[in-house]
């Protein structure tokens, strides 16, 4: 089958497309025909070597995709060939075919598409674990969202106003801005021109925030260690600056704030049942247009380099996806 093949760790531009074996379906899995994978962030990563997960080549990078059940394994019970999915597995879906355990598979709701669909279970799955399991959101809470013009960050704009909070969006560019309160920030901080600080304790009246989501480490996280309100709630996603931060224990003590952890890929395996419910709780959301998700680019798989890059670069608004069928 056509895919795109990891030979070792040395980045996207040692990527190939290529032939790969067609995956065959074990106990409890889902052998899916691809019509569009999504590009995250720890694809990119993954492929460097940079990520905490270190698959055997060769490999077919890709977390994310949706398309058409073509077959099912001993035992599934969920899904039946000709069913149309959302499904996740840490490799294998940049590909013509990719198998997933039935437990990481959602139905798709009719009307949504299979680019749309591929932003949600990674992307929304993370807000979702985020704002609902994780931080425990109420509405009225002040939310601060750095990176928010990515595909990750978008979906936590637009899931914490759907759940009654005031959101501040934050972005590293001034192109960013109207995307970001398209879907439902009150407020946007260009942190790259603009004081991270100053602007925040503004608009918070010097409380600072309650729940902080973080998808980028480094500088922007540092900052807001000092801008949190009483009993707020940072929530690290991930790194995406390449700087992971040593917080100084003192401050989280002196405003009785916590730093909650929040790796939706693991709680996702970890808890299956919970993990499931979470899905078809956002899919029917977005079947209601109570969410909206943001597709920004689509590229053909032959592209898959530049769309890669777009997301490396953090030019992207919202998720890049890769059409693998038409």
């Amino acid at each position: 089958m056509r895919a795109v093949v990891c030979k070792s760790f040395s980045g996207i531009d040692d990527l190939d497309l290529g032939d790969m074996d067609a995956p065959k379906p074990g106990a409890g899995q889902i052998l899916v025909d691809v019509h569009a994978a999504a590009v995250n962030f720890m694809d990119c990563l993954m492929v460097a070597g940079k990520y905490q997960l270190r698959p055997q080549t060769p490999f077919v990078p890709g977390t994310d995709a949706t398309g058409i059940v073509a077959a099912v394994g001993e035992g599934v019970t969920r899904f039946k060939p000709g069913d149309r999915v959302a499904c996740s597995n840490w490799t294998g879906a940049y590909a013509a075919q990719t198998i997933a355990s039935e437990l990481s598979a959602a139905h798709l709701p009719p009307v949504v598409d299979f680019e749309t669909a591929t932003v949600v279970r990674h992307c929304y799955g993370t807000a979702y674990y985020a704002f609902v399991e994780r931080a425990k959101l109420q509405p009225g809470e002040t939310v601060f969202v750095s990176g928010a013009a990515g595909g990750v960050g978008l979906a936590a704009v637009d899931l914490a106003r759907s759940l009654g909070a005031r959101v501040i969006g934050g972005v590293g560019s001034q192109e960013k801005v109207g995307i970001v309160r398209q879907y439902g920030a009150y407020e946007v901080i260009d942190y790259v021109h603009e004081d991270l600080r100053e602007r925040i304790k503004a608009l918070t009246d010097g409380k600072g925030v309650d729940v902080f989501f973080d998808v980028l480490g480094g500088d922007v996280f540092m900052t807001m260690t000092r801008l949190m309100n009483w009993g707020g709630r940072m929530l690290p996603i991930g790194f995406a600056s390449g700087d992971i931060p040593s917080v100084p224990m003192n401050l989280t003590l002196l405003k009785n704030y916590s730093i909650v952890g929040v790796f939706w890929g693991a709680w996702a395996e970890r808890y299956r049942e919970a993990s499931i419910a979470a899905d078809q709780q956002i899919f029917e959301w977005i079947a209601q247009d109570k969410l909206k998700p943001h597709v920004g680019a689509v590229f053909p798989l032959e592209q898959f380099k530049t769309a890669m890059g777009t997301v490396l670069d953090r030019t992207a608004q919202g998720r890049v996806v890769l059409q693998v069928r038409t």
